[in-house]
């Protein structure tokens, strides 16, 4: 029999799994395989190793009555084709070849608890055994109810958070360093005048891209104070070459401060590594803080803590807005509150967003859907409530702006104004809020008049105070026997906010002290008229007296079960100057 019969009849049982063929052929394969040892002598040894390495694979693809002659791809390529192959019918239906199925391990699913997942992503070292460390750790252990008041703050954002960190590679650790920063408040505000859960001042936000106007205050921003800070980090990590220990510290107290202080060891032969370095006391706490959190949230159940549950899923989603719209108007579009929209949009300071942008709203990822088919239905020009205003005789800028509630640039701005000049008779557009101005309770207005009124501590007495020309914090806390830090924290500020004339702030002075520093007298008779909602106790804490005192000096009132609107009530009030 010849070569070429042999090949035919090779090639048909590879290529169509025949179980049969001509007479002649059937000879010829007879044939060949009594001439086995010479034939498998002529084909290469390492293809023959091949095709048996192994059996499960090669039984899926060739016939196992053809496995000792079957040849590789490449050796069929080589070999020229018979007439007799030539001819076989390509229409006739061929037998399925399986294919090669592998076992492939099925990925993994992403866990159910955002603390897992930010478990997995921690990076620093946490093994260090510092005493500063264990000092911190201490505190928040013994200090549980602190963490689940930070951990329900930040469950609107920690999602957020995690996400963008992730993006940029970054320990996730860091997705704990607002608590160290602002304890997960996003309207936080310290005496360094830093704001928002970052803690950006306004110079470094500014840097990074963080508008500051009377509208907005991107330090405040979720989205835009977290990119903020991730791209800081990110070039602090790279300046330090990779130490985050030193990256973190200049975070806190700036990088040329932590470049000086390795610097200075380095000129004395000392180690430059964080621990060894002279830095601030508040810097020698944070780093130790963030890594004592770090400890705490990997491990919870070695320091007997149960970790709030934390859904691994986006709390918002962020709608594309178009332009300004009124925040009242908007937590009503959304079926929300609208101390939640506050809540996850805390840069806006007024009752509406910025008229310049950014024009998103952050909105719980079950109420967005609804919001979006709400706000397409609203054309652009009634989302904001607008007041045509005529100027009369006596007007200027600076006083429609104030019976407004908005300020001078904003009305410039609305009215295409390059000059505060007006005259009498010229109509002015005015933005004002759809709702009543307390009702947007956390804006920034409403949050200092609620700071102004929350008195620090027992036994104290609150006075106005107008600012003059030529007043500073010093000054004026010198006045009142108290210190500068004090007064900026009673009105919402950090001691390095400028003060203007005509400014109003609270002072908190302790009665006794007042009382005894003066020769005239403190009290005065006054006569309160009961109005709708009033109650005894309402009017005690309205006036800063005792109830008890209320119902001694009108007992005709005060024998009555309530008090009705019209009563009248004698009270006698500490009077102190201003």
């Amino acid at each position: 029999m010849t070569k070429q019969t042999l090949i035919a009849a090779t090639f048909c049982f590879v290529l169509t799994g025949c179980q049969s063929l001509t007479s002649e052929q059937d000879q010829a394969a007879t044939q060949a395989t009594n001439e086995q040892n010479s034939a498998t002598s002529n084909l290469d040894a390492d293809m023959i190793d091949a095709n048996l390495t192994n059996e499960a694979e090669d039984s899926l693809v060739y016939p196992l009555d053809t496995r000792d002659v079957a040849l590789s791809p490449a050796v069929i390529d080589d070999i020229p084709l018979p007439e007799e192959v030539a001819e076989i019918d390509t229409n006739k239906a061929e037998a399925p070849i399986k294919p090669v199925v592998e076992d492939v391990a099925p990925e993994p699913l992403p866990p159910i608890d955002l603390w897992q997942r930010m478990q997995a992503g921690f990076a620093l070292d946490l093994e260090l055994n510092k005493p500063r460390i264990s000092s911190q750790l201490k505190w928040f252990v013994s200090h549980p109810s602190y963490l689940d008041r930070v951990s329900r703050r930040g469950s609107r954002y920690l999602h957020y958070i995690v996400e963008e960190l992730e993006k940029a590679n970054l320990p996730l650790e860091i997705a704990l360093l607002p608590i160290v920063e602002s304890g997960f408040d996003p309207f936080g505000y310290s005496h360094g005048r830093a704001s928002g859960p970052w803690q950006f001042i306004p110079s470094t936000g500014r840097m990074y891209g963080l508008d500051q106007d009377w509208w907005y205050d991107g330090r405040r921003d979720i989205v835009g104070s977290t990119r903020a800070a991730i791209a800081y980090l990110t070039r602090l990590n790279k300046m330090f070459d990779g130490d985050w220990l030193h990256a973190l510290a200049a975070y806190n107290s700036g990088e040329g401060r932590v470049a000086r202080a390795i610097k200075r060891n380095k000129n004395a032969g000392k180690p430059t590594d964080f621990w060894s370095l002279k830095l601030p006391k508040e810097t020698r706490a944070y780093v130790p803080k963030l890594l004592a959190l770090g400890k705490l949230f990997k491990n919870p159940e070695k320091y007997n803590y149960t970790l709030r549950e934390m859904p691994n899923e986006p709390y918002f989603e962020i709608v594309n807005i178009g332009g300004q719209i009124d925040l009242a108007q908007a937590a009503e579009m959304a079926g929300i509150s609208i101390d939640e929209v506050y809540l996850l949009n805390p840069g806006f300071n007024q009752w509406a967003t910025s008229p310049t942008g950014p024009h998103r709203l952050l909105i719980p990822v079950d109420k967005a859907k609804t919001f979006r088919s709400r706000l397409v239905s609203i054309p652009a020009d009634e989302r904001v409530t607008w007041v045509r205003y005529t100027v009369d005789s006596g007007d200027n800028l600076a006083l429609i702006a104030k019976q407004h509630n908005t300020t001078v640039n904003v009305l410039q701005d609305v009215n295409k104004m390059s000059s505060t000049l007006i005259r009498v008779g010229q109509q002015l557009m005015i933005p004002v809020a759809g709702s009543k101005i307390e009702s947007y309770t956390l804006s920034s207005h409403q949050r200092l008049l609620a700071k102004q009124n929350r008195s620090p501590s027992q036994n104290r007495v609150k006075i106005n105070y107008t600012v003059k020309s030529g007043d500073s914090f010093w000054k004026i806390s010198q006045k009142y026997k108290t210190t500068s830090k004090q007064l900026a924290r009673w009105n919402n500020m950090g001691i390095k906010d400028p003060l203007f004339a005509g400014q109003k702030l609270v002072v908190w002075l302790k009665s006794e002290k007042r009382i005894n520093n003066t020769s005239r007298s403190v009290t005065k008779k006054i006569i309160y008229t009961i109005r709708s909602g009033d109650s005894l106790a309402k009017v005690a804490g309205k006036f800063r007296v005792k109830l008890a005192d209320i119902k001694k000096w009108n007992p005709k009132v005060t024998s009555q079960k309530y008090v009705q609107p019209g009563d009248r009530l004698t009270l006698l009030i500490n009077v102190v100057a201003g």
